[in-house]
């Protein structure tokens, strides 16, 4: 490219983007699942940029029955919506007229894939927000990964949910921003099962069929993807803006030929080109046939498709399909021509004249990409079974066709040739025979040939004597060397299949391993374990565990739906109990229609896989079982594996919990009959003695029994909450928080008992999310800072400042009192334990920072203390600091 052509390609690029700027006003919140927080992020987004004056008005908002996402409406504009009358009843619509007249900076419409009621001005709300966008209005909007047209084939594989209402992804091109909002799969289910996503009936529904583990891993694999080839596609326009390199662009081009799986091909093209960042097109060649009208149809429908997608469709016309894409692919710069497998005739195989070989040897400068579609590859699974079946007789009848071309082939030189050189003719067919069949076939042609060489061709001829000794020779050497000749082609053979055989066993396995290291609990791990054996097996499997009430029933099902008799029940339990197989192919309630393999042990019981192959297949062969054994072991020790790890986290939280609850049933005696006493005294003392008392000695002793009382009420409540806690039914209803409200809220409560105390805070400019239980880690600090408070001397300051470190927030407290020794830091965090001198004074009674660390403990965090800046103490608060909900990947 010349100096001219780079300064014309870098002034095309500013003048686009440059008008991008001025029409691109869409941004997109998208998420990999509903229930992750897009509308939550969105309104957040909204929120601030009314902080900072600018005119935002909600067009739009789901907040399916979300409290705390209802609350972000509050203060902002919203607009009616209008009524819509539906079959006899009302419904309310996004009113985009009146959207259109109040015209604000940015509009906020949710439910990008939304699809009107009948009546309206467009059928999608994509339309109607293209229209706002083309009124020059900025629009907010939300969008799940699952609802874009071009994954429309990939999400009904993956969750065997088909999504109906989508969105073109062209028009998500029009997008400035595309904001990725995500959560960990299984933050994303705890949700669901607290009711933040659907109502009950409907989330125990959701758990069983979308939002598994598996699922929800690819989904967000899928959202990642999306938005990271928008990001590549903005980068590469800008650097070509600021006279970067320009990446080469060449042209991805489908070719359909109107049968079925046209519009797979489609969307595999478009997401090949999306990757390449390259312009795409379908091409579909016409040679003049008149074609049925079923195919002209699908034809039809893939070019919608294609268009809607943002590809070209075009149509060719000629004689010869190679000549047309060829000379189509020099003229538009194609780089890439994807096909399907093509239905191609065997005599054009042969004689090299099918469109693939033609593509392959006159196209050395494309790149030729083969596509196997769903259905293709369902055809060859039925032609390996029916091959397992017919193989005898196909394999015999084969033979005999080979033989007798080598009859045919042998007649016909037979004036020409020797009895020893047609002998070759015939030992040719036995090789032939012998590499493609089995040994028995081999030898079956071994002496059909010979007893037809010696027959028809020998002297004397149609019979079987010999009249030559050198005849005699010749065909006992061609018997010989048949015979040894297929035994070698068949040994070599076999070794070639059993070379593939292990090969797919060892990529299944590898496959497995993979998949299953990926899953991070029970439930993944079964629906992986499932997936993978149904497809490397070809059979319908079920993997089965005990429910709470003891009952064996299925967990994850391939394809799902799966059902399971009474006799396949039956042999699940007796291969579980007995660790052995059991059902259908075996000696143990046959009747099933199930293969049943255990997963664990007799002694460690992990669960069932239940396999059903077709009616029709036999007993599976050696190395089938052999690989479903091994899949069934592999599968029991990712369970058991994340059976340890759920074991092991609960241990954790369960030491940690216990040692406070402990501490807290102990503190009882100790704790509570301290302010008890003085309320007792103070109270009898008003009883025995109040009228003769002053006046302010009976308003001392009435402030002294709230005083104790107050404090008794913290005691008394943190007993319940961490008490509860220990025992497991007070759960960390953990909720995002700033952590500067957090701080707030502590100091706003010491403030009630130490009026006069002065605290200074230094917190991070930016805002902080922790995802903890807000009023636990408050009573945390708020212990810490009493404690501090207590010994602070007269008009010193109690500092807080909070600051991160790395993947840590840290809380500092420090005072400016005598400090702690060194040897007895560690100490101050035990039950029971004061130092006499320092921070804690004799009249302490240990317990508050040993609450103080069970209640961060449960967190995963932790405390310490550490030397103040020249005097005092420093109690420092370690917490995770997770990514915040609208950056995590």
């Amino acid at each position: 490219m010349t100096d001219d052509d780079n300064r014309q390609a870098r002034a095309d690029a500013l003048l686009s983007t440059m008008q991008e700027g001025q029409h691109r006003r869409l941004k997109v919140f998208l998420g990999a699942a509903p229930g992750v927080g897009k509308t939550y992020a969105m309104l957040s987004a909204a929120r601030e940029l009314r902080r900072q004056g600018v005119d935002v008005v909600v067009g739009l908002v789901e907040t399916h029955g979300r409290a705390e996402t209802a609350a972000l409406l509050d203060g902002i504009e919203v607009l009616p919506r209008r009524t819509v009358r539906y079959r006899e009843r009302d419904f309310t619509e996004f009113d985009l007229d009146a959207a259109l007249a109040r015209k604000p900076a940015v509009l906020l419409v949710d439910e990008l894939a939304h699809r009107n009621l009948p009546g309206s001005r467009h059928e999608r709300r994509w339309q109607d927000i293209a229209e706002l966008l083309d009124a020059g209005i900025e629009v907010y909007t939300a969008l799940n990964v699952q609802h874009l047209e071009s994954l429309n084939d990939q999400m009904r594989r993956i969750t065997g949910v088909t999504v109906r209402e989508t969105v073109p992804d062209a028009f998500l091109d029009r997008a400035r921003d595309i904001m990725l909002i995500d959560l960990p799969p299984r933050e994303l289910i705890e949700r669901l099962k607290q009711g933040k996503v659907y109502v009950p009936e409907t989330a125990a529904a959701a758990l069983d069929a979308f939002f598994s583990p598996t699922n929800l891993a690819a989904l967000r694999e899928l959202a990642v993807e999306t938005v990271a080839s928008h990001v590549e596609s903005d980068l590469r326009e800008h650097m070509l803006a600021r006279g970067g390199a320009m990446p080469v662009r060449r042209r991805v081009l489908a070719a359909i030929d109107g049968h079925a799986q046209s519009e797979y091909l489609v969307r595999v093209a478009r997401r090949i080109a999306e990757r390449r960042g390259a312009p795409w097109s379908v091409a579909y060649v016409d040679t003049g046939g008149a074609g049925d009208p079923a195919r002209r149809e699908r034809i039809d429908a893939a070019m919608r498709l294609a268009r809607r997608l943002g590809g070209e469709a075009i149509v060719l016309r000629g004689h010869a399909v190679a000549d047309e894409l060829l000379a189509h692919a020099d003229r538009e710069g194609v780089g890439q021509i994807i096909l399907g497998r093509t239905r191609e005739r065997p005599l054009a195989r042969m004689l090299g004249r099918s469109l693939t070989q033609q593509l392959l040897r006159r196209g050395a400068h494309l790149e030729l990409a083969i596509i196997a579609t769903p259905v293709e590859r369902a055809k060859s699974r039925r032609r390996l079974q029916r091959s397992a079946v017919g193989g005898s007789r196909d394999e015999y009848a084969y033979a005999a066709m080979a033989t007798l071309a080598a009859f045919a082939l042998a007649f016909a030189v037979d004036r020409y040739l020797s009895v020893a050189n047609l002998s070759l003719i015939f030992l040719t067919a036995v090789l032939v025979v012998a590499v493609r069949t089995r040994m028995s076939v081999a030898v079956y042609t071994a002496l059909l040939c010979f007893l037809g060489d010696n027959f028809f061709f020998t002297p004397p001829r149609y019979t079987l004597m010999i009249s030559n000794a050198g005849d005699v020779l010749t065909v006992g050497l061609f018997l010989l060397a048949a015979l040894v000749s297929s035994r070698l082609a068949t040994r070599l053979s076999s070794q070639v299949v059993s070379l593939r055989t292990a090969q797919v066993r060892s990529r299944a396995l590898l496959a497995l391993g993979q998949r299953l290291a990926a899953s991070a609990d029970a439930e993944g791990v079964r629906d992986v374990g499932a997936q993978a054996m149904a497809k490397a097996l070809d059979a319908q499997v079920a993997i089965l565990a005990r429910d709470a009430s003891q009952r064996l029933q299925a967990m994850a099902a391939s394809p799902r739906g799966m059902t399971l008799s009474m006799q396949d029940l039956a042999a699940a339990d007796w291969s579980e109990q007995h660790a052995e197989p059991a059902g259908r192919y075996t000696d143990t309630i046959n009747a099933a229609s199930c293969w049943t393999l255990p997963l664990g042990s007799e002694d460690n019981r992990l669960g069932v896989a239940a396999l059903r192959f077709a009616e029709g297949v036999a007993e599976p062969d050696p190395e089938r079982r052999s690989l479903a054994l091994a899949m069934a072991q592999d599968i029991g020790q990712a369970l058991e594996r994340a059976r340890l790890a759920d074991e092991l986290e609960s241990a954790r939280v369960q030491g940690e919990t216990e040692r406070l609850r402990s501490a807290l049933l102990s503190s009882v005696s100790h704790d509570l009959r301290s302010p008890l006493a003085s309320m007792i005294g103070a109270a009898g003392t008003l009883s025995s003695y109040g009228d003769q008392l002053p006046p302010e000695e009976r308003s001392q002793l009435l402030e002294a029994i709230l005083g104790e009382g107050q404090r008794l009420d913290r005691y008394i409540q943190n007993l319940l909450d961490m008490t509860r806690l220990g025992h497991g039914t007070l759960k960390l209803n953990r909720d995002w928080v700033d952590v500067a409200e957090i701080v707030a809220a502590a100091v706003a409560r010491l403030r009630k008992l130490f009026p006069d105390l002065r605290v200074d805070t230094a917190l991070p400019p930016d805002t902080v999310l922790l995802y903890v239980h807000p009023a636990l880690i408050e009573q945390a600090l708020f212990n810490i800072l009493e404690n501090a408070a207590r010994f602070s001397p007269p008009g010193e300051a109690v500092r807080i400042a909070v600051h991160g470190a790395g993947e840590r927030l840290l809380i500092d407290v420090a005072d400016r009192g005598p400090g702690i020794p060194e040897e007895e830091r560690a100490r101050i965090f035990d039950m029971f334990y004061s130092v006499a001198r320092g921070d804690r004074a004799p009249q302490g009674t240990g317990l508050g920072l040993a609450i103080c660390r069970g209640m961060i403990g449960a967190h995963g965090g932790s405390v310490e203390a550490l030397p103040g800046d020249g005097a005092g103490t420093t109690i420092r608060i370690n917490l995770p600091l997770p990514p915040p909900p609208d950056t995590q990947p």
